[in-house]
């Protein structure tokens, strides 16, 4: 738990920063790994999501987007400096997102790559600090498990997700294919965004073609 209340009680370091870096070395315009969304509407989004959660849903019953009306006051660098200083800030303390710091870390740590990453895979990719990938490893190994088991048993293959430091069996089969990467890469490619991950499905073609067809 102590780490998890060190990043709350410091936003200048840990996941929220690096966020923070990525959004401010990035144009408003800049492109995003979120279809459709540019760095000006993902800041905005991690705003809603922390100061505003229910502007969302009303929006959606409204037919409003709140998160491009919110990115629409940051087209301009002064804008845009604003909306990501509010990023830096953070929920109030009485914010859920608040209570619960590490709900915040694949959240974090995916949408700075989704910055960094709007035009593909970097060339050299970031490592995290030990303990955030520790984190981010059970965060990873949960979704995974939620999103490809039955899909793996569907496709009749079993499953193993691999990083460099654990390792883990989602499901069990007659021949499996394994899903490797770091901590990050293997985020990036859970939540979809395969094509800009160094995340890899190896294992007998068989296997691998079951399972990829199966997700």
């Amino acid at each position: 738990m102590s780490h998890a209340h060190g990043f709350r009680a410091d936003p200048r370091t840990g996941p929220r920063a690096d966020l923070v870096a990525a959004l401010r070395a990035a144009d408003p315009e800049d492109p995003t790994l979120c279809e459709g969304w540019r760095a000006r509407h993902l800041a905005a989004h991690v705003v809603l999501r922390e100061r505003r959660p229910w502007s969302v849903a009303v929006g959606a019953v409204r037919g409003q987007d709140p998160t491009a009306d919110l990115a629409a006051t940051a087209t301009d660098a002064a804008g845009y400096a604003r909306l990501v200083d509010q990023v830096e800030q953070g929920p109030s303390r009485l914010s859920p997102l608040e209570w619960v710091p590490a709900a915040n870390l694949m959240e974090f740590v995916v949408h700075a790559e989704d910055v960094r990453r709007g035009d593909g895979p970097p060339a050299q990719p970031r490592e995290l600090p030990e303990r955030l990938q520790v984190g981010l490893w059970r965060s990873v190994r949960a979704m995974a498990s939620l999103r490809y088991r039955r899909a793996a048993a569907r496709g009749g293959v079993g499953l193993v997700l691999v990083s460099p430091t654990a390792r883990a069996v989602l499901a069990r089969g007659p021949r499996s294919a394994v899903l490797s990467g770091t901590p990050t890469e293997l985020a990036l490619w859970i939540t979809g965004r395969e094509r800009a991950s160094l995340a890899q499905v190896t294992g007998p073609d068989d296997a691998v073609a079951a399972f990829l067809a199966a997700v």
